[in-house]
This record gives structure tokens, sequence and C-alpha cells, in this order.
């Protein structure tokens, strides 16, 4: 079992998450932006973080170079539906950024347990 964060400022895709994740076995906590899980990850430990990438305030690009700065062993998911340009080249830059994979929206379910069990056994 992993302690997994999922970070997005939809409600409906954390509780999706959340309930795929819990299925498959994971502790799962919830963020809505980058702000909030930064803050959390300074009292918790994660092993695996789910994060979108266009979020208010701070977006993933950025949550995701901090976090690689600050708690390097965390593994990252970077997640997007392409935002208001509808442009998914956003999962690339994640990528080069440091996050292990990433993840279209809308996702799968096997799709997204595939890639977490992929990430943690890394």
């Amino acid at each position: 079992m992993a302690k997994i964060l999922v970070v997005d400022d939809e409600p409906d895709i954390c509780e999706i998450l959340k309930e795929m994740l819990e299925g498959d076995g994971h502790a799962v906590t919830v963020a809505g932006d980058g702000h909030a899980a930064t803050r959390l990850l300074d009292t918790e430990r994660v092993d695996l973080i789910l994060t979108d990438i266009f979020m208010p305030g701070k977006d993933g690009l950025e949550t995701i170079m901090e976090i690689r700065r600050d708690h390097p062993a965390v593994k990252i998911i970077a997640m997007s539906g392409g935002g208001r340009t509808g442009e998914l080249g956003y999962l690339a830059d994640a990528v080069r950024l440091g996050a292990f994979g990433s993840i279209s929206k809308p996702f799968e379910e096997a799709r997204v347990l595939r890639t977490v069990r992929d990430a943690l056994a890394s």
C-alpha cells in the first residue's frame, strides 16, 4: 500500500481518483491546488503524487519543479486534458521536469492503475 496525493482543482476528478486508488489498496489524500500540495508535503510523507497541470494559483509544472527540488524521492505523475488550449505538450514538459509519467484526461481506470503501479515499482 502506498500513500498517494492527488492534486486537482476539480473536486469530481479528485473523488474519482481517490475511490479508484483506494480500491486498489492505497491511502489517498487530496489537495485542490499546488500550494495546498506543497504545504501538505511539509508535514506528511507521500510515495506518489498525481497532479493536474492546469490549476489556478500554482500550476502543475511549478508544483512539479518545487517537489523535485524539495522532495526528490517522491514519484510524480502529471495529468492534463489540455486546458483551455487543448494542447497536451505540457505533459511532455512535465516529464522533462521530473515527472515519472503522464496521463491524459479523460482517463481510463486501467491506464491510471497501470501507470501508478509502474511508478511505484520504479
